[in-house]
């Protein structure tokens, strides 16, 4: 014995057909992969940040001053060490060629702005000379990088 199916008809003879129901669309949007990355984004930027400052190590004087504000473009440094290197943001520069290779630099920048870090350890002597280098290779707006913390000339010593 067997059973067959057969397609239902309605009175008019025609097949009445039944739809699949299909199941909405999620308008819902999975955030969760974006936040994943997002937040493996910022610990990338935190850990790479504090390597973007130029990495010559020298011993700054510390001084009350406030600091100043931040430029467009990448600021020029010029450092001085304890031992008497010139170094022109990481390059070690003779002092002959100071003067040439900062005017060099200065045709080619918007800003004449430069930031000069010399050690504690250097006579005002030296620190001075390299600032008139600076002068000279058309420089006029120069910013001397201190350590924040230092002594006050206005608070009384007893």
């Amino acid at each position: 014995m067997g059973a067959t199916l057969t397609p239902r008809q309605n009175s008019g003879g025609k097949r009445v057909r039944r739809h699949r129901r299909h199941p909405p669309a999620m308008s819902e949007i999975n955030v969760t992969p974006f936040v994943d990355v997002m937040l493996v984004l910022l610990i990338i930027f935190m850990v790479a940040a504090p390597l973007l400052t130029v990495g010559v190590p020298v011993e700054l004087p510390r001084t009350a001053a406030e600091a100043l504000p931040a430029a467009q473009e990448e600021p020029l440094a010029v450092t001085l060490t304890a031992d008497g290197r010139i170094l022109l943001q990481e390059t070690e520069v003779e002092a002959a060629g100071l003067i040439p290779k900062l005017r060099a630099v200065a045709a080619e920048r918007r800003d004449n702005k430069v930031y000069l870090r010399a050690d504690g350890a250097i006579s005002y002597e030296r620190v001075v000379q390299v600032m008139g280098a600076l002068n000279a290779a058309g420089f006029r707006d120069i910013g001397l990088v201190t350590d924040s913390g230092g002594p006050r000339l206005d608070e009384s010593d007893g």
